[in-house]
């Protein structure tokens, strides 16, 4: 921040020596008089007075930092960002009171003299040894604006502020040198207009009209005399004069400003001491500064936006550049943000976790086919109080994140599956899927060495009821481990990891993932944006689009605008279409009669995969329609909470799934966001359940499900019919022949849990949902 004024002030003698030197070099610069490196001042020290005359004659005038916009998609503001709150006016939109009473205090004979005051610094001089202490100051309107640029130059850098203003002969000198130039270059008026843009008001107003808004609530050019008093009296000391927190100090101040307007000609004295009588009248609008005032909870995607402007080279080489730019501001910034979707996200969210609960959630959607994020939201506001947090639970670390995601379950299954199928396998493929295994060992990785279960690790199902063979159909709507396990151990992990590649699908640290087969379970931390976007290449068929979040960008310098360029969606075909469409086909499933049937919409066309990790720290569910994919996670960013026996959103949970917090997140939020939006299809291709049928689970066609609480012992008659293909655990036969055709039927309901659970719906309460 600049530095201010102190309001304090040096001592008479220390004042004298001051004006004393300021006036001898003042004197010596008017007269065009190279000072010597040693001389009658004794002035050698490196920096102050050498090299004079290489001084650039031109002063590097900064485009003074303004406020940046940032805007919806449909035009409307979400929040005002700036490191200075400043709008720059043109002199004709200040209020001619303002001009002739910053005149009248800092600068009386502005119109008369040149860069430098000589008669000013002496009367400065008699005046401050008299009262004994700071009455008059003797730097010019010029001189303070040529100072003024020097820190604004320096930004908030704190060591380069301090060189602006550090007390040096050289830096004065410099001052001096470029006050005369910038009167030869712009003139009384342009000085003046540059002055009262830049120079600091207080309470974080910078220039006149952020002042104005500030104090009165009102535009520069509207400010009436006792109002431009105020503020002209403000410059001097903001802290001892500010009106908020001192009226007396800022009352006493204003009316010297009004006794100088009067003694200098600009009003009269009668006008001086009616204004004097007057009140501040002050009408205090706070500053709305950043992301955190953003509306409909859009904090954290008004964060993600100057997270991206900060990190895309598009912006500059350097992040420092890039951060020169943000700073600088006067930027207006369109961005992707559906006000729609983006309030339907967090309607959802508020009523389905609270902000008090111990976990939190978040949600992000993605527009597919052009990487557009439409909404971005989470139950825990954006802040630094009790139940707010500052982390963007939506992203990775390198945009505002957690440092490495979350546990993704589940979720990750769809990735492994499309790997499989462009590697040639069959949307019926069968494996064995017991209930608990070993991970397979060895296997093939990208290098050389295979990956080997030294520690005999083991993996097992949700519910010992989830026991194989499976086709890739109703594993995937049951989410049963052990059948992608041993996808995996098939197809090797490098076709799995070049598929994640393809998808942009990396930890949320940025790192690549690691090639173990524990990755088909969602082991490793991952965003929910990289979810809602690989999932996106599903629904627009098999093309991944990179993540964008701003559409255009104008700034404006000096009166001027230009466009910036900015980052663009890049898409490249990750899979074939044939793959998408079949994975979309095996995902519409898992909503239709699997583990996300409510997070399903009933409308439209729609396709997810839940996900739940060990001890329920995660719960996930991840899916889309043809035209908006969306994620949403619950969890604890500690990942401490269990959540079991847990109330959330005031609902009592016994254990988290998925498709229970998480579905119902993201299907009110989709519903909302697409309602009044078209509905396309999907392109759908036939997946024969043929060989789902009689497994000795008492399976129905795939369709029905128990999940193993109080539906009977699913196996035991549903195996004597029809035996197993490749051995099961509950079925009463190791390794039967084929499904017979049956010769008799049985009376409905006579076999439990061949078709269903306890409710008959395929929907118990104890097993595997993600």
């Amino acid at each position: 921040m600049p530095k201010k004024r102190s309001g304090g002030g040096l001592s008479p003698t220390q004042q004298a020596a001051k004006f004393l030197g300021v006036s001898v070099l003042a004197g010596a610069v008017l007269a065009g008089i190279a000072l010597p490196a040693a001389g009658a001042l004794g002035l050698a020290a490196k920096g102050s007075v050498e090299g004079f005359d290489e001084i650039p004659a031109n002063l590097k005038r900064p485009p003074l930092s303004q406020r940046t916009t940032i805007l919806d998609n449909q035009g409307h503001q979400i929040a005002q960002v700036y490191s200075r709150d400043r709008t720059v006016v043109d002199l004709k939109d200040i209020s001619p009171y303002m001009q002739k009473a910053i005149v009248a205090i800092e600068d009386s004979r502005f119109y008369q003299h040149g860069a430098i005051d000589l008669k000013g610094v002496l009367r400065a001089l008699n005046k401050n040894a008299q009262s004994g202490g700071v009455a008059q100051g003797a730097s010019t309107l010029t001189q303070q604006y040529v100072k003024n640029v020097f820190v604004e130059e320096a930004g908030d850098d704190p060591t380069k502020v301090a060189q602006a203003t550090q007390q040096t002969l050289g830096r004065k000198i410099k001052e001096l040198k470029y006050a005369i130039q910038v009167e030869k270059e712009l003139g009384k008026k342009k000085i003046l207009e540059n002055y009262l843009n830049i120079t600091f008001f207080g309470e974080q107003s910078y220039g006149v009209e952020a002042a104005s808004q500030r104090y009165f609530s009102k535009h520069a050019k509207d400010l009436n005399l006792q109002e431009a008093a105020l503020l002209a009296g403000i410059v001097q000391s903001p802290s001892r004069y500010d009106p908020v927190n001192d009226e007396a100090e800022a009352t006493k101040r204003r009316n010297v400003v009004l006794q100088r307007m009067a003694e200098v000609g600009n009003i009269s004295q009668a006008e001086a001491d009616k204004a004097k009588k007057a009140p501040l009248g002050l009408k205090i609008t706070q500053p709305r500064n950043g992301c955190i005032t953003a509306v409909k909870g859009a904090s954290f995607f008004c964060k993600y936006v100057e997270q991206v402007f900060l990190n895309d080279p598009v912006f500059g080489k350097t992040r420092e550049q890039r951060a020169k730019v943000w700073n600088q501001g006067g930027l207006t910034i369109r961005t992707t943000l559906d006000p729609q979707a983006q309030e339907s996200v967090q309607a959802s969210l508020k009523q389905h976790v609270y902000k008090s609960d111990q976990v939190a959630a978040a949600a992000v959607l993605v527009e597919p086919g052009t990487g557009k994020v439409v909404a971005m939201g989470q139950s825990k506001p954006y802040g630094y109080g009790k139940n707010e947090t500052e982390i963007n639970f939506s992203v990775g670390s390198d945009m505002g994140g957690s440092n490495f995601g979350f546990p993704t379950g589940s979720t990750f299954k769809p990735f492994v599956a499309a790997a499989a199928l462009e590697q040639g396998k069959q949307a019926t493929q069968e494996y064995s899927s017991p209930y608990k295994m070993e991970y397979p060992s060895p296997v093939q990785t990208c290098g050389s060495r295979p990956w080997v279960n030294i520690d005999h690790d083991k993996v097992e199902n949700e519910s010992q009821s989830e026991v194989g063979p499976y086709r890739m159909k109703e594993a995937m709507a049951k989410s049963v481990n052990t059948y992608f396990v041993q996808m995996i151990s098939d197809i090797g992990l490098c076709p799995v990891v070049k598929m994640t590649d393809k998808l942009h699908v990396v930890q949320g640290d940025g790192k690549k993932l690691p090639e173990k087969p524990a990755i088909a379970l969602g082991s490793v931390g991952i965003s929910p944006l990289t979810m809602a976007s690989a999932y996106a290449t599903f629904a627009n068929r098999g093309t991944y689009c990179t993540p964008v979040a701003i559409e255009s960008i104008t700034q404006k310098i000096g009166g001027q605008q230009k466009s910036l360029a900015v980052p663009k969606s890049t898409c490249s075909r990750a899979m074939s279409e044939k793959t998408a469409d079949t994975v979309n086909t095996l995902l519409q499933g898992v909503v239709d009669s699997g583990t996300g049937q409510q997070a399903g919409l009933s409308d439209r066309d729609n396709a997810g995969k839940t996900g739940t990790t060990d001890e329920r720290k995660n719960a996930w569910f991840v899916g889309y329609t043809p035209n908006l994919s969306g994620a949403v996670w619950v969890g604890s960013a500690t990942q401490k909470v269990k959540m079991i026996n847990i109330r959330i959103g005031g609902v009592f949970n016994s254990l988290v799934y998925g498709g229970e917090v998480p579905g119902p997140i993201w299907r009110d939020a989709m519903t909302g966001a697409l309602a009044g939006k078209d509905a396309p299809s999907f392109h759908l291709v036939d997946i024969p359940d043929g060989g789902d049928k009689g497994k000795g689970k008492g399976h129905g066609n795939g369709n029905g499900r128990d999940d193993g609480n109080n539906g009977g012992n699913p196996g035991d008659i549903g195996g004597i019919i029809g035996g197993l293909t490749n051995g099961g655990t509950n079925g009463g036969a190791t390794n039967g022949g084929p499904f017979p055709t049956p010769t008799f039927s049985f009376p409905e309901g006579f076999i439990q849990g061949q078709n269903a659970g306890t409710n008959g719906n395929g929907n118990g309460n104890g097993g595997r949902r993600g």
